[in-house]
């Protein structure tokens, strides 16, 4: 019999377990570092935080990491959280092979916004998300009952080159790992999200038996992850002190590397206030196709939008006449309109989307006394 591989050696003598459980615990060095808040309650949310990038890290490398029969999963939802995820988006992703070729297949529903993107890289390995490729549904050629289908391959389709100019097809790159889909909802309770599958179509379309090798890099890749995760976002946050009650442009190669959507600008930074204080946001909105802000905390983690007012979108926010917004955000109800809960934080992030907008204005921000506001009704 031959000698076992490395990485084989290491599931049988263990090494593969205790370098997970190692990494696993230098993650949480993150937590405890001088840049992290270390109140009680931040620091339980730190905790927490690393619990539910354990649990997406294993669905993400362990459990649904075969490249060969991909499957739609969220892995950001209600409970896991991760990178300003917005609570108006439904996250899907899958692991591919940019060597391989995929076919999606699906009906459109009635989201505001659907796309979707390749990416090589991941937090834990290179600390990014580069996008190699991206589609969104207004370029899709849809059948008149909903129903569309998507090539992805690293090579164009032959077929889209001859008789089917019309065929949809998603790029990726030889090195690229990952698919991920936003759903985007302007209204959660009336929008049908879209249908979708994904299969490989020029070879096997089953999972594999458990290997030793691909476990190995399985356990590698999910503590690297919830490291890089951590230690990424908490440097953002920490940067985002610099500018805080303000909202500053975020870097758009930045963003992108990070594996943010194409089509949107940013504005991250850090938001602050004292128990009678309120953070006044005023904009007016220029022409695009959505906007949304919303509140986090210190983890980039949206605040839980199941129960609280903690994000506004441009269907949801109520404008003045003069077609300008004012958002308000504080501990309590101020008695005015567009106010967003701090959710018992008295610290976090903050990020104003525009998607796909004629201009980007900077939303204007002042820190005002909670009962100003009460008087200014």
């Amino acid at each position: 019999m031959s000698e076992p591989t490395e990485s084989v050696q290491r599931i049988l003598d263990g090494r593969s377990w205790e370098e997970f459980c190692d990494t696993l615990k230098a993650a949480g060095s993150i937590v405890l570092s001088e840049s992290s808040p270390d109140d009680p309650f931040n620091r339980a949310e730190g905790w927490r935080y690393l619990t539910r990038l354990t649990r997406a890290a294993f669905e993400t490398f362990v459990e649904s990491g075969d490249a060969q029969a991909p499957e739609f999963r969220r892995t950001a939802h209600e409970t896991i959280k991760m990178g300003m995820d917005n609570p108006d988006n439904i996250y899907q992703s899958c692991s591919i092979n940019g060597k391989y070729v995929y076919r999606i297949t699906g009906t459109r529903g009635t989201v505001h916004y659907l796309g979707f993107g390749t990416q090589a890289g991941n937090y834990g390995a290179t600390g990014t998300l580069e996008t190699t490729g991206y589609l969104e549904a207004r370029d899709l050629a849809i059948e008149a009952d909903g129903r569309f289908e998507i090539i992805v391959s690293s090579e164009k389709p032959r077929e889209r080159t001859q008789e089917r100019e019309d065929q949809n097809w998603l790029p990726m790159r030889p090195d690229s790992r990952t698919l991920v889909v936003r759903q985007t909802r302007l209204d959660r309770e009336k929008e049908e999200p879209a249908q979708i599958q994904i299969e490989r179509i020029d070879g096997p379309n089953q999972p594999r038996p458990v290997d030793p090798e691909r476990l190995d890099r399985a356990l590698i890749g999910s503590a690297r992850f919830v490291l890089g995760c951590a230690k990424l976002f908490n440097g953002w946050a920490d940067d985002w002190k610099k500018h805080v009650n303000t909202l500053p442009r975020f870097d758009p190669d930045t963003a992108t590397q990070a594996g943010g959507d194409p089509n949107i600008a940013y504005y991250h930074s850090y938001w602050q206030l004292g128990p009678d204080e309120a953070l006044v946001i005023e904009v007016t909105p220029p022409a695009c196709d959505y906007w949304n802000f919303q509140l986090s905390n210190h983890w980039l983690e949206s605040l839980d939008y199941r129960y609280f007012p903690i994000h506004l979108n441009n269907r949801t926010a109520k404008l003045r006449r003069d077609g300008s917004v004012q958002v308000v955000v504080a501990h309590e109800d101020p008695g005015v309109e567009n106010w967003l809960h701090t959710c018992g934080h008295d610290r976090g992030t903050m990020c104003w989307r525009w998607i796909r907008a004629t201009e980007h204005p900077q939303p204007r921000t002042r820190v005002v006394k909670r009962a100003e506001l009460k008087r200014g009704r």
